[in-house]
């Protein structure tokens, strides 16, 4: 709903119908359309990235692939939808802009930062590259890519990111000055 008709709109009236539930049967779960709005994102950090069980072929190139899983055009549709409503809100009040950040670009953060750190341990990267704003690049993108442009983020687009923008920048090292 949120995806439809934007967070305004939306009302727990329309949820509980789509739901096929009754009103009373939302408002036990959630008291107000905030609360539906928080859980549903925080739900989606769930869906993110498992951290115990990250690709390790031997390369960090690979490895970020690795972790790109495609979706279908029906899914990609419904998250297109969901990514525009959550747009919405991102003005309206800082708890969504942070809980849209931490399910939809932390988890993607953390285990960025967990591979270009196993790398640097490989000596595959430098000891010196700046992973901690680099693990950021590529999880941004994507969010930038599918709720600004409204494309999907496919592995064209994925490997075009890595091997122009992170790659490179890792093996950059630190820049001095301002």
């Amino acid at each position: 709903m949120l995806g439809e008709v934007g967070y305004t709109t939306m009302t727990m009236d329309m949820v509980a119908v789509r739901a096929k539930a009754g009103k009373a049967t939302v408002y036990r779960r959630w008291a107000s359309k905030e609360e539906l709005i928080l859980d549903a994102v925080a739900r989606m950090k769930g869906s993110a990235v498992d951290l115990e069980d990250l690709p390790d072929t031997g390369n960090l190139r690979d490895d970020l692939i690795a972790l790109f899983r495609p979706q279908s055009a029906e899914e990609e549709t419904r998250r297109l939808n969901a990514m525009a409503g959550l747009v919405s809100l991102l003005s309206h009040r800082a708890v969504f802009a942070e809980a849209a950040h931490g399910a939809l670009i932390e988890p993607w953060s953390e285990a960025h930062r967990l591979l270009m750190s196993r790398a640097a341990t490989r000596d595959e990267i430098p000891s010196t590259a700046d992973i901690d704003t680099i693990c950021e690049v590529l999880p941004t993108m994507a969010a930038y890519r599918t709720i600004v442009q409204r494309r999907p983020f496919d592995r064209d687009f994925l490997v075009s990111t890595i091997d122009i923008l992170i790659l490179p920048a890792l093996h950059r090292g630190p820049t001095e000055g301002p």
